[in-house]
């Protein structure tokens, strides 16, 4: 969005050079009143849309919540913004690399990131549709993580989740098509566990090493969220941001 209001922007200032090269054609007042009129506006809109994508961009971006995966933390149609600056900014062209952040993501964040390729269909890959999606981090490179009966270990540690939902009282036991440990490790980094049935893995998952660089996220509403437990571990150069302020609707305003 913010590049489309960047080059938006772009074109509107070459439209107000271009007005500015041809003014001494309006002689008669009212062409005059009306070339300033339009040109006003045109001066005006392209200022405002460089620096909302700049702020957009390097600093706080609007989010919708998409779906029900984040329940009852968030609700669908929730309106967030969203700190893109706190873990660092983003250097153009260089592959999702940040520079000056303010501190790392940790285990209990709420993260906002551009979805993974290995969570979109072939068909939604191949027709170029990018979506933004907003999990909670539970673990970070290096951690063991592993989900026995619903429940999360991280480190061999059970983790007290008071903000995790469960809707489904069924506890599906895992089936683990792989000959070893290594194997499981390497196909869930590369995703191949978004063929598998969900229930294989939703409630009983792992063990598994979250990768240097990235992390595991999980979306609040356990039983219904498609998240790193099926497309695997998120890399860094995904993320946008933390969440940070609901702003809508009204009544459910709050810092995150």
């Amino acid at each position: 969005m913010e590049i489309k209001l960047f080059i938006a922007g772009c074109i509107l200032f070459v439209v107000a050079m271009f007005m500015l090269s041809i003014r001494k054609f309006f002689k008669t007042p009212l062409s005059q009143s009306l070339f300033k009129n339009v040109y006003s506006w045109v001066d005006t809109l392209w200022t405002a849309l460089i620096i909302a994508s700049i702020l957009m961009f390097f600093f706080i971006q609007a989010f919708k919540i998409p779906s029900g995966s984040m329940r009852n933390t968030f609700l669908e149609g929730d309106h967030l913004f969203v700190n893109k600056f706190i873990y660092g900014f983003h250097i153009p062209f260089s592959d999702g690399k940040r520079i000056f952040a303010l501190r790392k993501i940790t285990s209990g964040d709420i993260v906002v990131f551009k979805c993974p390729p290995e969570s979109l269909t072939i068909s939604e890959r191949e027709a170029g549709i990018k979506k933004d999606y907003i999990k909670r981090c539970v673990a970070v490179g290096g951690d063991k993580v592993e989900i026995k009966d619903k429940k999360l270990y991280v480190n061999g540690i059970p983790i007290d989740e008071p903000y995790a939902n469960y809707d489904d009282s069924s506890v599906f036991q895992s089936f683990n098509p792989f000959d070893n440990e290594a194997e499981y490790q390497k196909a869930w980094e590369s995703g191949k566990f978004t063929s598998i049935p969900a229930t294989f893995i939703r409630d009983n998952f792992g063990p598994v090493i979250v990768p240097a660089g990235q992390y595991m996220m999980l979306g609040d509403n356990r039983d219904f969220s498609f998240d790193s437990r099926f497309w695997g571990p998120l890399q860094d150069k995904y993320v946008k941001g933390k969440a940070l302020f609901l702003y809508w609707p009204i009544k459910r305003i709050r810092i995150i």
